[in-house]
């Protein structure tokens, strides 16, 4: 919860709305300054031109220059072109932020007084001091000798004045084309990563680009994609996109001006997550992919028998292929566009193991979710969107839940293939640690959610404790310590509760407490929604305003509308629901029909509200946020979405979400409110990564002993003797001249010197199915010898890094 203050109150963190609705004005530039700080690092760059050549819909140029409001040294500033940025733009009308306004002296006989210098300490540079007008009396001696007739002087001065006017116009038509519609390249980021600003060639030959291409835009502008095809960019905050085929890994974009660019930092605990998740995209699931896909497949209850019944469809439109056909239509470039015009900063994605590999008897679509991740990190950075990658499903499930992979049983860190999962997982933890750590994706790619739901209370604390601190220095390994250096580590709280993971791993570098916040499945209720209006700041609020000060950064990765369990598959495939009393397993006691909260097309005003309410209100208890989920889709049987309270993209098209997530700022009583900023060492701060050693020596890894299996040396687990996966990078090519140029991409392993080998079976040992249960622990384990067996050389050769 956010301080409730009135709409132009300075305490208010960003711009009062709205914001860019006013017609630009000439006279913002000598305007006297905003109340309100930017609160950024380093402003935005300014656009480098003017045009009338702009592209339709196009942000107004703005000069941004915070300097002499964020810095309270009042030293001078560099000026922006030494940062190797260029069109990021803002539209909010804040005169503060203005380089024009800081640069405008306050006499106005200076206005024209001569070079612009950074340093009003330089010798060079007195202000308010035009052109001396006295002269050399020696020059007044010599033009005196050497006068010429008057009438060829005048002739001179008409030749020069043409030739300079000619010049003045090549000028204004050369210039804005080169930088407006050409390519104006830049990229890099302020936070002193190694992120590359142009792509390495893999061809001694070079030219011009081949063709001319509108590279950036705001509200209005068109968009081309990948295959051609346009659409308005609609971004009333003043977000703008940025996607130059030339330039690919430029983090100029912006989501909305409240946001910083991806070339600047995000300050975690101060500036808001504003988020949503993609569910059922990349892992599918009944409630949230389109479920006609599993209404084509009635014997489908989870992805694990979805790819079965696929695999065995050999009619027309059957097999695997259906699942990538679903990856390359559910979820598109337009929905990230979409996304950032809603006022979101951030998307959740959940990825699957199978994203990585197989292995032998998994059904699984293997790697090709890989390469739509890829997409989704490239839409991102168009339009300056941040990622939190999930690790959403497990080998052997660590849940039991459909989600996972597999619906029924847990099987990482209890029961007899508990620690082999657990041992592979952490390698899959390790291969995408590597990759989203390098320089290409750290700026995009900044939180890694290392498993998803857990169920803390079976595993127990413990288990759980130690699985956690091992990811963590996985992870660190891959990225380094300190701010700049790889993802924020999100850890779920296991539904164990926040509390009990207060000064958890205290110094540990850059970690984050995941809590998924639901009161659906809980007791049902035929209450009107518009009871409901503060019950997210009573059961939410205060928890989450501890958990900021005992933990660190703690955020909701899920939460929804939804105060029912009504909805088309909520519950999973053929389970019923608590509120009709058809849920299975247990008796509940029927609440009345769901047709009432799943029939949204005869939702009345009141209906709506009370949704919209309750939204805020969840929104402003949690502070930092993912809801659940962007999108749901149809029916196959109805044709119409019938989990409507999941989907926030249908609350925008028809009035129950919030235009602007701000307005949600306030809806819950100023109690208790947590205070920004963290402490350092929580953002890669001073102290980050001293974990005192009692701490870690009490977290050592593998556990003695796991739930429902016993003694870890008496359970089937694997040797690090295999071949590390490594994720491979995406390929951007482009035409110059009559070569064709590769940017560099990474080669998908951040950390050279991580050479240890991947967890696999050994040869002599037995194993039962990963997702087995409940079982006995083979009896022998393993033949004699086997467990003495020493590693070979570690077999992970990463692929030296391009050097730019």
């Amino acid at each position: 919860m956010y301080p409730n203050n009135g709409a132009h109150s300075q305490d208010i963190p960003y711009d009062p709305l709205p914001l860019t609705q006013d017609p630009p004005r000439d006279t913002v530039y000598h305007d006297l300054p905003s109340p309100h700080a930017s609160g950024f690092d380093t402003p935005p760059v300014e656009m480098s031109y003017f045009s009338d050549s702009t592209p339709p819909g196009a942000a107004q140029p703005r000069f941004l220059g915070a300097a002499l409001y964020d810095d309270p040294s009042n030293n001078h500033r560099d000026s922006f072109a030494s940062q190797n940025t260029q069109n990021t733009f803002r539209t909010a009308h804040s005169a503060v932020n203005s380089s024009v306004y800081a640069l405008n002296p306050e006499n106005p006989e200076a206005e024209h007084s001569g070079a612009y210098h950074d340093d009003p300490h330089d010798p060079e540079y007195i202000p308010g001091r035009g052109a001396s007008s006295d002269s050399p009396r020696y020059l007044a001696e010599k033009r005196a000798a050497y006068t010429v007739p008057r009438v060829k002087s005048k002739r001179g001065l008409i030749i020069a004045g043409s030739i300079l006017a000619a010049v003045i116009v090549l000028v204004a038509v050369v210039v804005p084309i080169y930088f407006v519609v050409i390519k104006p390249k830049s990229s890099s980021s302020n936070n002193g990563s190694a992120s590359p600003s142009s792509p390495t060639s893999t061809s001694t030959s070079s030219g011009s680009p081949s063709s001319a291409v509108v590279v950036t835009g705001g509200d209005g502008s068109t968009v081309t994609t990948e295959d051609g095809t346009t659409f308005t960019y609609s971004n009333a905050f003043g977000g703008t996109w940025y996607w130059d085929p030339q330039d690919p890994f430029n983090n100029n974009a912006q989501a909305q001006s409240w946001t910083p660019p991806l070339n600047q930092t995000f300050k975690f605990g101060t500036d808001r997550i504003f988020g949503v998740n993609l569910g059922g995209w990349l892992t599918t699931e009944p409630v949230s992919s389109a479920p006609a896909l599993y209404q084509k497949y009635p014997v489908a209850i989870d992805e694990w028998t979805l790819s079965q019944a696929m695999a065995a469809d050999t009619s027309s439109g059957g097999g695997l292929s259906q699942l990538e056909t679903h990856y390359q239509t559910f979820i598109t470039e337009q929905d990230f566009a979409e996304i950032a015009g809603a006022g979101l900063n951030f998307v959740r994605i959940p990825l699957p193991y199978w994203a990585i590999e197989v292995r032998s008897g998994e059904p699984f679509l293997p790697k090709t979710s890989w390469t739509y991740f890829l997409k989704a990190i490239q839409w991102a950075r168009k339009y300056g969107l941040r990622i939190n990658l999930d690790f959403h499903a497990l080998p052997g499930s660590q849940n039991g839940w459909n989600h996972s992979g597999k619906f029924g049983t847990v099987n990482v860190l209890y029961g007899p293939m508990g620690i082999a999962n657990a041992q592979r997982s952490l390698d899959y933890i390790r291969i995408i640690a590597e990759f989203i750590s390098q320089p290409e994706y750290k700026d995009v790619v900044v939180i890694f959610g290392i498993t998803n739901e857990p169920q803390g209370t079976p595993i127990g604390k413990d288990a759980l404790s130690r699985y956690y601190m091992q990811a963590y220095n996985y992870v660190r390994e891959a990225s380094g310590i300190g701010e700049g250096n790889g993802p924020f580590i999100s850890y779920h709280d296991g539904f164990l509760g926040l509390s009990k993971w207060a000064d958890w791993l205290p110094n540990a570098d850059r970690i984050a407490l995941d809590d998924h916040p639901y009161i659906c499945f809980d007791a049902q209720s035929s209450a009107p929604m518009s009871s409901y209006a503060q019950t997210p700041c009573t059961t939410w609020g205060g928890l989450m305003n501890t958990s900021m000060s005992a933990f660190g950064l703690t955020a909701a990765g899920e939460f929804s509308n939804a105060v029912t369990d009504c909805g088309l598959y909520v519950n999973g495939v053929g389970l019923g629901t608590r509120y009709e009393g058809t849920y299975t397993p247990g008796t509940w006691p029927v609440i009345g029909s769901c047709t009432p909260w799943t029939d949204w097309q005869n939702w009345d005003s009141t209906m709506k509200s009370g949704i919209q309410q309750f939204a805020l209100a969840s929104m402003d208890a949690l502070q930092n946020w993912f809801f659940w989920t962007w999108k749901i889709g149809n029916s196959s049987t109805s044709g119409v979405v019938e989990s409507p309270q999941w989907s926030y993209q249908l609350g925008l098209q028809n009035g129950w979400m919030p235009k602007d997530p701000r307005v949600a700022s306030g809806t819950c009583a100023n109690q208790g409110l947590y205070s920004p900023p963290l402490q350092a060492w929580q953002t890669g701060g001073a102290g980050a990564g001293q974990i005192p050693a009692t701490v870690t020596a009490s977290y050592t890894w593998p556990p003695t002993s796991i739930n429902n299996a016993g003694a870890v040396s008496l359970l089937p687990s694997y040797t690090p003797t295999g071949t590390v996966a490594t994720l491979p990078p995406p390929t951007f090519t482009y035409s110059s001249g009559h070569s064709v140029t590769t940017a560099n991409a990474g080669n998908g392993w951040q950390n050279p010197s991580d050479t240890a080998s991947g967890m696999v079976a050994i040869a002599t040992c037995s194993y039962l199915n990963p997702w087995v249960g409940t079982a006995a622990a083979p009896s022998p384990l393993c033949s004699r010898g086997a467990a003495a067996r020493a590693a070979p050389d570690p077999l992970i050769t990463p692929f030296r890094r391009h050097q730019s």
